[in-house]
């Protein structure tokens, strides 16, 4: 998903990333209320974290970049709650757009395998597995084939690779893996600079 617009780790391209000062959470009501909605879906269990950054993933990606960011949780709610038959089509046309643009299918799930190794230490060099998923994963594609070194281990989470795409919730350790600036941007990197990202076992591979 390296070339997917929403990928993680973000894409060149889009210039810089323009901050508001003093932004407030919310610019309109609307972006409050679908807040409390997902909420409110994720509180009674119908979807989960994973499942719920999956159905933003899949929107068109000219959909994607041209609306807000509400408006991409607004589609993602929108477009779980009639995959999951809460609600239909419809009775969203109904109520709103006469077209409401909901995200695509999802493609079969690419998950990498399970860790199967020892967890890794601290101080341990390793590298990110290189693979192009289909589905959901949190692994960014700007660190995939670099090497690191694991700085911290956080214990064991379930895999968002899987969740997203299943009702399995398998559990693996979690780490944070310090890549310097320069493996991942040759000389385009600020010297010095390291890059801490958090990746979960299945993403990683030891360097011999």
């Amino acid at each position: 998903m390296a070339e997917w617009v929403h990928d993680l780790g973000g894409s060149r391209g889009f210039g810089p990333v323009e901050v508001e000062p003093g932004e407030p959470p919310f610019h309109a009501d609307w972006e409050r209320r679908v807040f409390g909605m997902t909420a409110t879906v994720m509180a009674q269990g119908r979807a989960n974290g994973s499942e719920f950054r999956h159905a933003i993933e899949r929107m068109d990606p000219g959909w994607y970049l041209a609306s807000p960011y509400y408006e991409h949780w607004l589609t993602g709610l929108a477009t779980l709650l009639v995959e999951k038959g809460v609600v239909d089509r419809e009775e969203l046309e109904a109520h709103g757009a006469p077209s409401f643009p909901i995200s695509r299918a999802a493609a079969r799930a690419d998950v990498p395998p399970g860790a199967q190794a020892d967890p890794f230490a601290v101080g341990q060099r390793v590298r990110v597995r290189s693979f192009e998923p289909r589905g959901h994963t949190r692994c960014p594609g700007y660190v995939r084939g670099h090497r690191g070194t694991v700085v911290r281990r956080d214990g064991d989470h379930t895999v968002p690779d899987v969740e997203a795409h299943s009702e399995e919730r398998p559990a693996e350790p979690t780490y944070s893996v310090a890549f310097d600036a320069t493996e991942l941007w040759g000389s385009e990197a600020e010297p010095g600079a390291t890059v801490h990202v958090d990746l979960w076992h299945r993403y990683l591979e030891a360097v011999e």
